[in-house]
């Protein structure tokens, strides 16, 4: 399943792994060994902080040091690399550490196997854990330290940008949503096992630390004509009022404290910022995206240093059951895999809600905010408005391989009508 997606094989991988924990009756908390347990973690963590770094160095900063309306052949960073050679240099061999630590616990860097039913199948050296503590310059590997004050200068970098943009990152595709992630059993942020919990846009709660196992009995998800992504939704709300935002936003308007000094800091920051409410601010998506890359350092620090790294006892197993149901946090959101066997261990049933499908409407509602605010009273759609469509998309990162049900390109079209239906203008992307 990690071949779904070449952004965020290790989600799938392990999402599936903890769903296969259950129907190998290993364990139904994620957990089927100490060690097992503290190297998924790793490997999950070193994917967030690489899938965190790319998004915002590459695909973000661009928009941020040159303007939503620079010329596209700036917006990319190759023009980030001349314009700022030291932050370029930082965000490489920032991507590189967590990929590193992907290959140290999958055995490669994309679409790994380390994880399997009921633990892992392969153990960590005190030696491996030096290397990633220490660094090497002998292969441009920076030590966990440096990568933490990275972190936090990256962080530094879109507050001061904050500071002096505060219309574009305060109010661009501002509209208030409903908010879901998993939490941990005390109610702090967790990107590997936990309950649901689901927020609406004033902090109250919807699911209750809900056990994830019954999601079928919450979320409902609805096929539209138009759309190759299903819209998933929380049942008791309906259609209308039950969608709901997943993602970085969301995990921090869920959870209740960060378990980590300095990325608790930063979020406490953050809440008072938002005045302790969820935000509805699409670009403040950047803002809590960095706090967990600091959160994702800082853990990979502590697990680098857990002498249980290098147990030998990697694999659990028990008795077998037909049914399981594993969900994670990827880094753009909430992940579940669902999946049932026969009596000859084949797949009978599978299903996937993907965090890019659960933001579905919440995107469709930042694209309807540029039209309204953006968009509407113009005759034509020039390129720099067209880039703050993807501006607003861009916020959730979507990942559209593992999230459509399409074969082929996936262009991007938009036209420009009047109040009567008469076409004005369009404009294409290949």
């Amino acid at each position: 399943v990690q071949r779904l997606c070449g952004i965020c094989p290790v989600s799938h991988h392990l999402a599936a792994s903890k769903a296969l924990d259950v129907i190998v009756g290993a364990s139904d908390s994620g957990a089927p060994t100490v060690t097992s347990e503290k190297i998924r973690r790793l490997m999950h963590y070193g994917q967030f902080f690489q899938s965190h770094t790319l998004h915002f160095f590459h695909l973000v900063s661009p928009d941020l040091i040159f303007g939503v309306d620079a010329e596209p052949a700036k917006r990319n960073i190759a023009a980030v690399a001349m314009e700022n050679p030291e932050l370029a240099k930082q965000a490489v061999l920032m991507r590189k550490y967590g990929q590193e630590i992907i290959a140290l616990t999958a055995g490669k860097k994309v679409h790994g196997t380390g994880s399997i039913a009921g633990g892992v199948n392969k153990a960590i050296t005190p030696e491996q854990q030096r290397y990633f503590i220490e660094g090497d310059e002998s292969t441009h590997l920076p030590s966990i330290d440096q990568i933490i004050d990275w972190s936090l200068g990256a962080l530094d970098f879109f507050k001061d940008y904050h500071q002096s943009h505060r219309d574009l990152i305060d109010n661009f595709a501002y509209y208030p949503s409903n908010h879901l992630s998993l939490v941990s059993a005390d109610g702090g942020f967790d990107i590997y096992h936990g309950n649901i919990r689901a927020v609406d846009p004033e902090g109250k709660r919807i699911l209750d630390d809900i056990s994830y196992h019954d999601y079928t009995d919450h979320i409902v998800e609805e096929v539209k004509s138009w759309s190759y992504m299903k819209f998933p939704y929380i049942k008791k709300l309906g259609k209308e009022k039950g969608w709901y935002r997943v993602g970085p936003m969301a995990r921090l308007a869920t959870c209740d404290h960060i378990p980590t000094p300095l990325a608790q800091k930063a979020f406490e920051e953050y809440q008072d910022y938002g005045g302790n409410l969820p935000h509805a601010n699409t670009m403040h998506m950047h803002w809590a995206r960095l706090i967990e890359t600091l959160h994702a350092a800082e853990m990979i620090k502590i697990l680098l240093n857990d002498p249980d790294l290098t147990g030998s006892d990697l694999q659990a197993t028990g008795t077998k059951i037909n049914n399981g149901v594993g969900v994670i946090e990827a880094p753009r959101g909430t992940l579940f895999h669902h999946y049932q066997i026969d009596d000859d261990d084949l797949i009978t049933m599978c299903n996937l809600i993907v965090s890019t499908t659960q933001n579905n409407t919440p995107m469709n509602e930042a694209v309807e905010w540029v039209a309204h605010n953006i968009i509407q009273g113009n005759e034509q759609i020039p390129e720099s408005m067209l880039n703050q469509v993807e501006v607003a998309i861009r916020a959730y990162d979507p990942c559209l391989s593992c999230a459509t049900h399409a074969m082929g390109k996936m262009p991007l079209h938009i036209s420009l009508e009047d109040a009567n239906g008469k076409l004005l203008d369009e404009s294409f992307k290949d």
